[in-house]
């Protein structure tokens, strides 16, 4: 099984940025996909930004051109750079392998809370 440990939130004003970091633990880290979500209360998890073994990325179109994910498979790591936040960027970061139909996630870490409030 693999553990996930995110870290690098905080409170931020508008327009401020922030770098999240992810360490997984495991040997299978460096074959996996992986991605960024995230959760407000009340709502469903959504995926922020996903980057694949051969490092092609992907971002929500809400993020896209602000947020900048990346890989180091060397130190099992994926980070997330945020950029020109926003109050609606506001929520619990997570990372975990991309979703895929009919497989399991990994158990999901407890999060990294990101504030963007003045």
């Amino acid at each position: 099984q693999v553990h996930l440990v995110e870290s690098g939130g905080g409170l931020v004003q508008p327009g401020g940025s922030l770098r999240l970091s992810c360490a997984a633990s495991g040997s299978i880290f460096s074959i996996n996909d992986m991605a960024w979500y995230r959760q407000v209360p009340g709502k469903t998890r959504e995926l922020v930004a996903s980057i694949t073994v051969s490092e092609r990325t992907l971002y929500a179109d809400s993020v896209k051109g602000r947020f900048t994910i990346s890989r180091d498979n060397a130190k099992n790591t994926v980070s997330l750079q945020m950029n020109s936040l926003k109050p609606e960027d506001t929520a619990v970061y997570y990372c975990n392998r991309m979703i895929v139909l009919g497989r399991d996630m990994w158990a999901w870490g407890q999060g990294t809370q990101v504030t963007v409030s003045s």
